[in-house]
């Protein structure tokens, strides 16, 4: 009798899966996704006006 091999991505387990503890967040995408440019921009944009209103509001 052969056995057949399934194609496709190979997973490992865990030794907390094979206990049968499952990871669930392995095949969640990430809803939002923001690049770092992005942080990056915010941020510097935050520091600005944070620091643009300290100094107006003294």
């Amino acid at each position: 009798m052969a056995v057949k091999k399934k194609k496709g991505k190979k997973k490992t387990l865990s030794p907390m899966a094979a206990a049968g503890l499952v990871r669930f967040f392995e095949d969640v995408d990430a809803k939002v996704t923001i690049s770092p440019t992005m942080i990056l921009i915010l941020a510097a944009s935050f520091a600005i006006v944070m620091t643009a209103l300290n100094l107006l509001l003294r």
